[in-house]
């Protein structure tokens, strides 16, 4: 069963570079997600046996964030179909490249984004130090030709930015394997391979200062990808220039097999007793990354961009909670939750946004209202759930990320952590109101200049019912967390040495 869950996005990945026609790639790729849904399910009624000697296995964390991939993809899948079949060559294309780019993106898009979905699988269901390190190589490379898609220069930057960063970054994380490695040789008489299981139960016989600086490359490392500030400079290019939909899975579910992967560090130092050197770095970097969030924030003129700071600062939240420890790790694994959830829902609203104004530009977005209803009902939802406003699971995953800093008496924390999230609320609220209530200047004008900005047709069921999925069930979340959701975050947090 853990097999089927990386292969068959696999194997349909395979096919999908092969197949000739796009109508059979799009199916191909909605079954894929279907199936990789239905055996997360599986997984979850009957969890499998580890293999290849505990290699590959599955946990509570496994699970948690292996439902939040599996059923984004799904959602996202279903916008991607439509968003494939509207898609327009670019007019700078001559005759005799139309038909090129009528086939080979769209495949290499199709293929690439079911082998990011086996790269994503196989990092959460990664048990040794070595093939996790893989696995999110892997995804920085299926990846990359997504950012890709549109072929435009800015395109072209955000793609070698992200290559770039991310690949110095998993360097590092490499070196940290090898720290690793050198901390298993103090223990006598044993051979230690770099498994999650084998190295936490000898945790206590690890060399302490080679597993100090193992942590803090794997931190800066597998920070890098998550988007920790100072190392987040290859995400806002990234999710502004790649598709929407592609921005709303680096986003939602690419940063958390990151953050999974820091967390595993975090939980070996807590078993070897060196868990308040993991906890003090990590509330460093989640204070660090919400501040040049707040930053950047305000006053932000590309609405995508404004999205992936707050990804930023989302990403701060998660390693503070988990700094923090006791409710607030809690908080910080529900928090992952709820980010994915709606920041999956405002990249795929983002994308109506720019598919009907063609333009990403905050200033020239104005009464969204009257073009796009359904989608500017979407950007204040969002806005409510992005910041942590009532009554949406947000709200609820950030106040107990408080009470746990309240609890544990680190008050000029938790100032710091109010202070980040009030900016960040202003900016944000000034940003989307005027872009969904605002009153263009000359609209007549413009009208007439820009005959698609007034274009009031109906919002295609394809692009609506996917983001609309995704608030409802963050807003759920907000009202009613499941009792089964609930004990799976409180394993999880147990699991991970968090709690």
């Amino acid at each position: 069963m853990l097999w089927l869950l990386v292969a068959v996005p696999a194997i349909a990945a395979l096919l999908s570079f092969a197949l000739p026609w796009n109508g059979l790639r799009r199916v191909l790729l909605v079954l894929s997600a279907s199936v990789h849904v239905g055996l997360t399910v599986a997984v979850f009624v009957e969890p499998p046996e580890p293999v290849l000697d505990g290699w590959i296995a599955l946990d509570a964390a496994s699970l948690l964030f292996l439902a939040i991939t599996s059923v984004l993809f799904f959602v996202t899948s279903l916008y991607t179909v439509g968003y494939l079949a509207q898609e327009k060559r670019p007019a700078t294309l001559d005759p005799t490249e139309a038909v090129r780019f009528a086939n080979y993106p769209e495949a290499v898009f199709t293929g690439c984004l079911l082998m990011f979905l086996a790269a994503m699988t196989l990092v959460l269901v990664s048990h040794h130090w070595g093939l996790m390190w893989v696995a999110v190589e892997a995804t920085t490379l299926a990846s990359a030709p997504l950012i890709y898609f549109h072929r435009h220069p800015r395109s072209l930057e955000a793609t070698w930015k992200y290559l770039l960063i991310c690949s110095v970054g998993i360097a590092l994380a490499l070196l940290g394997n090898f720290f690793l490695a050198v901390s298993a040789k103090a223990c006598p008489g044993e051979s230690l391979h770099l498994t999650i299981a084998g190295l936490e139960q000898h945790a206590s016989q690890l060399n302490r200062d080679w597993l100090r600086a193992a942590f803090l490359l794997l931190l800066v490392g597998y920070g890098t990808k998550m988007g920790l500030a100072p190392m987040h400079t290859w995400l806002p290019d990234a999710h502004s220039e790649a598709p929407s939909m592609v921005s709303a899975l680096l986003s939602g579910v690419l940063l958390n097999c990151a953050f999974l992967a820091v967390l595993r560090g975090h939980s070996l130092l807590v078993k070897a007793g060196e868990g308040q050197f993991s906890r003090d770095l990590l509330v460093l970097f989640g204070l660090l990354s919400m501040a040049f969030a707040a930053a950047f924030v305000i006053r932000q003129a590309d609405y995508k961009r404004l999205l992936a700071y707050s990804s930023v600062e989302h990403m701060g939240i998660l390693v503070l909670g988990v700094g923090i420890g006791g409710i607030a790790a809690f908080g910080s694994l529900l928090h992952a939750v709820n980010h994915s959830l709606t920041k999956a829902m405002l990249f795929l609203a983002a994308g109506n946004t720019l598919h009907r104004c063609h333009t990403k530009s905050t200033a020239e977005i104005r009464g969204l209202f009257r073009v796009l209803p359904v989608t500017a009902v979407l950007w204040i939802v969002g806005l409510l759930a992005i910041t942590g406003s009532p009554p949406f699971g947000t709200f609820l995953s950030e106040l107990v990320i408080l009470k746990g800093m309240i609890d544990g008496g680190r008050i000029v924390v938790a100032v710091a952590y109010l202070l980040a999230l009030a900016v960040v609320l202003i900016g944000m609220s000034a940003i989307v109101i005027a872009m969904v209530y605002g009153k263009p200047a000359a609209a007549e004008s413009s009208a007439e200049s820009n005959p698609e900005a007034s274009d009031t047709s109906p919002e295609p069921a394809w692009s609506i019912l996917p983001p609309l999925f995704l608030g409802l069930a963050v807003l759920f979340l907000g009202l009613c967390v499941p009792r089964e959701l609930s004990d799976l975050l409180h394993e999880a947090a147990r699991v991970l040495g968090a709690e």
